[in-house]
Parts: structure tokens; sequence; C-alpha cells
């Protein structure tokens, strides 16, 4: 598989203006879409047997999904996709056979996995369908008429179950996602059931209502949202939320004083809360009716040890902390700040002191797993946290390793060649 890639990334690096025609340009997008469609089937079928076997539990996390999150950059939803697509296509194989022979792309794989549910495909198993068949019929149409897809699906899953699904509480159907960009913005996306989304929007419309003035010119999308806002910024400013991580909730902006003294705007000079970058203007605000904490830096750029012989981790070096780690250290983890308990390195009932140096931040999930053999281990060279299993082997985030675990660019050896020419 090595040789492959290398293959391909050896044909990425050719000069596309050194004479290629335009017929050539083709083929080599045909194939190219072809080659994506092969990785996408192949890793999903790689995942979802990962994901059988808890293959995820040797890096400490607990299922591919973190897992392709932490280790590959893959956000929340491609993560799903790829362990959806394959669910899907071990239930369909003339599907899988057709995803894993380049002709169905992973787009077509998700069409069909939100008409054709497991659930649908139970119901069908149930009154007798004839299911190869019907898998047979939805492969043919993904490769032959894709444009029809949808509609067949449908049809399928009308033909299987002509009443749908039986009646749910509404309330299950509640979902709501907030994905952060590099920014710091923020993207939402959901959907509330009828009386649910019916307070909602009155809350959001009154807020709305009594900021309108003479002369406003905002959009009705964007009086929404500064409703939103300002809706969590009265509760948050009211103090009756409840409390989070033993403190009430508040936003924290992490700024040098030379950023924050700054009247011209300067990207990426402040870090969130959630861990996100955004610009000094968005301390700036933030200060105009805030509370300024100073925290005292050495010359590594590392907070200094600002703690006191507790049991417990004050607020201040916990504030030390998060200035450092950011959120959660363990290996291929991005939870938030908030989410972290303070973990003591060396235990406290041990000896280990309450101070910075003796500190790091775990989410619930990873703080389990350090007290249960995994180790932490903070590297003063590269200025990062390093993760160990119990069996001693480093989890490495972003390469590939062997089965021993040691980055395969450390140890790969020359590919023999495809074929003898002596």
């Amino acid at each position: 598989m090595c040789a492959a890639i290398e293959a391909v990334l050896a044909v990425a690096a050719m000069d596309l203006n050194s004479g290629t025609s335009t017929a050539q340009l083709l083929d080599r997008a045909r194939g190219l879409a072809r080659l994506r469609n092969l990785v996408a089937a192949e890793l999903a079928r790689t995942v979802v047997y990962a994901d059988s076997v808890d293959a995820a539990h040797a890096d400490g996390l607990t299922g591919m999904k973190p897992w392709l999150r932490g280790h590959t950059a893959a956000t929340g939803p491609e993560a799903a996709a790829v362990l959806d697509a394959g669910r899907l296509t071990r239930r369909m194989p003339e599907v899988g056979a057709g995803a894993a022979a380049g002709g169905i792309s992973a787009g077509q794989v998700a069409v069909i996995g939100r008409i054709l549910t497991e659930d649908v495909w139970a119901t069908g198993d149930a009154v007798g369908a004839d299911l190869p068949a019907l898998d047979a019929l939805v492969a043919h149409t993904a490769v032959h008429a894709p444009r029809t897809l949808a509609d067949v699906c449908r049809r399928i899953a009308d033909a299987i179950d002509p009443d749908g699904p039986a009646p749910t509480d509404p309330t299950e159907g509640r979902g709501l996602r907030i994905s952060r960009r590099a920014d710091g913005s923020r993207a939402i996306r959901g959907q509330l059931d009828a009386a649910g989304g019916e307070q909602v929007e009155a809350a959001l419309e009154a807020i709305a209502a009594a900021g309108r003035c003479e002369g406003d010119l905002r959009s009705r999308d964007q009086r929404a949202a500064d409703a939103l806002v300002q809706l969590a910024a009265l509760h948050l400013v009211a103090g009756d939320l409840p409390m989070l991580r033993k403190t009430k909730p508040q936003v924290t902006a992490l700024i040098q004083l030379e950023d924050l003294a700054d009247p011209d705007t300067r990207p990426a000079a402040t870090r969130l809360g959630s861990g996100a970058t955004a610009s000094n203007m968005v301390a700036r605000q933030a200060a105009c009716d805030g509370d300024v904490a100073r925290i005292l830096l050495g010359t590594d750029g590392l907070p200094l040890d600002v703690g006191r012989a507790h049991r417990l981790v004050p607020a201040h070096i916990r504030r030390a902390a998060e200035v450092r780690d950011g959120g959660c250290v363990f290996a291929g983890c991005h939870a938030p700040a908030w989410w972290c308990d303070a973990h003591h390195l060396i235990h406290w009932i041990d000896g280990g002191e309450t101070s910075l140096a003796n500190t790091a931040l775990l989410c619930e999930r990873h703080h389990t797993q350090v007290h249960h053999g995994y180790r932490l281990e903070w590297d003063p060279d590269d200025g990062c946290w390093r993760t160990f299993r119990p069996d001693g082997r480093e989890v490495i985030t972003g390469v590939l390793t062997d089965t021993a675990g040691r980055p395969i660019d450390h140890e790969r050896q020359p590919d023999p060649p495809l074929f003898d020419r002596g």
C-alpha cells in the first residue's frame, strides 16, 4: 500500500504544462476520480472492521470516529460518514463491490445510506423482501443511471415499509452542531421539533424586535444571529447558568499585553477558551466589560509556577495549565479546556506537588485512561506532551507507523521492483 501511495505521489508531481493534451487531462481527471472512489471504499472497509474489533482502544480512544478525528485530522461529519459508508457496504455487498471497483462514489454511498437506512433494511429482511436483488438494483443504478439513484432508493424504501417509521417522541429528533472554523467563527446547523422550535423562535424574535431601531439595515438572518448571541450574553452576565468545572461559565481570551494594547488588527493574536484563535479585536472587545487576569510567562514561553501546596488544583494553576495546554493533552484528543480535569502527574497522596509542572489537562475519558496504565510525559525539547501506552509504546499521530508503533518514514526500506528487469 505504501508503494502504491508513493506511485500516486510521483504521478501527482508531474508538470501539467509539459505538453499535456486536453484528452490526457480528461483521462487523468477520470482516473483520479476512480482512484478517489477506490480509496474511499477501502478506507470505509478498513475503518468499520477496525471499529468492530475495538482497534482504537490501543490508542486510548473509544472508537474509530474519535480516532479519525484525532489521528487523521478528519472532521466529525467526515469521520461519521466513513463509518456509515463501511456499515452500508457490509449490509449491501453489491454496492460495496461497486464502490471497491471505483464505480460508485462516496457521495452516492451517502445518498443510499440516508434513504435505505439500517432500520429500512432490517424491515425488509423481516417482511421477506428480496434484499440481494434490491442491493443489485441499487448498485446497477448508481453505476449506470446515477441521476435516478435517490428516486430508486426512495421507491425501494416505500415498497419495504409503506407506512413509514413508527411515531416517536418528537424531541428525539432534536440536534444541534456548532462547528469551529480556523478563524474562531462558528457554523451552526441543526433541527428542532415543532414545540421546541416555536419556543426558540419566539425568544429570538423578542430580542431581535427589542433591538430594532430606525435605520436598521440588517437582514432577518443577521437579526436572528445577533439575537442568539445576545441571549447567551444576557445569561452569562446574569450568572444564572449552571456551574462549569466548579466555576461560572465565562468567555476567556488569552493574549499578549502588547497585542491587547495594539489598536490595529492583529490576526490570530488571541486564543479563546475553546482553543480557537481570533484577532486581538476579540480580546479588546471582551476586555471592555470583563476581568483581566495577569499570567507571567518564562523565557521559554511557558507559565511560571504559580501554585501553592494544595491537594486540589486552585484556579490560578488551572488557568496557567489552560494557557500552556489549551485542552486535553492526550495524543489525538481535541477536547477543549472546559471539558478537562486538572490531573496530577504524580498523585498528591504519593508526594506529588500541586504545581503547574505536575499538572496536565485531561478530558474525563483520557483522565481515566491515564489512571489505568497510559502515561504522559512532558518533552521540554519540543515543548509538547507525549502519550505512552501501558506497554511503553508511544501513541503517534499524523504519520504512518509500523506494527511496533514506529514511524514508517524512519524505518522504511526501499521497495523491491515491481518487475524483474534482469
